[in-house]
């Protein structure tokens, strides 16, 4: 099986310019934890965001998402919508360092491997 749990770096998202992503470092953290092995963070430009979240054969599975509430000028845009679309998001494809979420509707999140330059 591919690398999935590893921190991914938000590059392509609905309008969102991939400058402002990357000014936000915006990210998606699936490292495997021990004490919660199907739970993972995210970091959308200021809170923190949690969820749970299961891998099988390009499937996806994303529920229990959740975020710190503090607020941050500029930033709630993308957070907002990325709450709202995670768990919407039902296949994942890796390709290379690359890392594509998307669902039946044609919506996609594209991230590459953050340790990877």
């Amino acid at each position: 099986m591919e690398n999935i749990n590893r921190k991914w770096m938000l590059v392509e998202y609905n309008d969102f310019a991939k400058a402002e992503l990357t000014k936000f470092e915006a990210n998606i953290d699936l490292t495997k934890r021990a004490e919660a092995p199907n739970q993972y963070g995210a970091k959308m430009g200021c809170n923190g965001m949690f969820f749970t979240a299961e891998f099988n054969k390009g499937k996806a599975k994303f529920s229990s998402v959740g975020s710190t509430m503090m607020f941050c000028a500029g930033t709630m845009k993308l957070e907002e919508k990325f709450g709202k679309d995670l768990p919407n998001m039902n296949q994942y494809k890796i390709e290379g360092h690359f890392l594509t979420l998307s669902n039946a509707d044609g919506d996609k999140m594209k991230f590459i491997a953050a340790d990877w330059d």
